[in-house]
């Protein structure tokens, strides 16, 4: 029996070779469209205080656009910064970090009333808390550490405030959930400090009542 050969000339081995691409294709964008895990900062247990001013309002935090990104920054050093592949922030940083600093302080100070900015409230702040983030992440030792500045102040009398630099870190396991878990035992430990500011404020002037 003769058996007749296929030979492929030029066109048909375009063909054929675009017809594998095209099959080929959706696997590989299956494979690069998957899902990140998304993670949120959670509140710290903290021991509850004395007096502060009865309405506190913490600003939204300043964080630089380097850590602001669509992947969580795993390690920010030696003058670089590496993300996590599949991890996420589940809302932008900044609200976040915020929104968990106004929790922990309402844990902290259960006499206030704490809000976070552009929060609906009819009630005007007495004193205000203010983060400016510089490092949320691993750094070169591995240690996750939480860099920045903290300012704590009366409403209308920023002068007489309390405005410091800081950098927490702390040991934690591998991987983007102890890196998380660590974060927000320090930003646990940053509403700490600021609690204890916010007791030593000077008192609230009296009104001046015209005669």
């Amino acid at each position: 029996m003769t058996q007749s050969l296929s030979i492929l000339t030029p066109a048909r081995a375009l063909r054929r070779a675009a017809l594998a691409l095209a099959a080929a294709t959706p696997l590989l964008a299956g494979c690069g469209s998957a899902d990140p895990t998304l993670y949120s900062l959670a509140p710290t247990q903290g021991s509850p205080m004395g007096q502060a001013p009865a309405v506190i309002e913490v600003r939204t935090p300043g964080v630089p656009p380097a850590l602001d990104r669509d992947h969580i920054v795993g390690q920010q050093a030696n003058y670089s910064l590496t993300t996590l592949p599949g991890a996420a922030w589940s809302e932008p940083l900044a609200q976040m970090i915020g929104d968990t600093l106004t929790s922990d302080l309402q844990q902290r100070l259960p006499g206030s009333s704490i809000f976070a900015q552009n929060n609906a409230t009819s009630m005007p702040a007495k004193a205000f808390v203010e983060l400016d983030v510089t490092q949320f992440a691993r750094d070169a030792t591995g240690q996750v550490r939480l860099s920045g500045t903290l300012s704590v102040h009366r409403a209308g009398d920023p002068e007489a405030g309390t405005a410091q630099a800081f950098s927490l870190a702390t040991a934690s396991g591998s991987g983007a959930t102890a890196m998380v878990a660590g974060l927000s035992q320090l930003l646990g430990q940053v509403a700490d400090s600021a609690a204890q500011r916010l007791q030593t404020l000077p008192a609230e002037e009296a009104p001046h009542h015209a005669r």
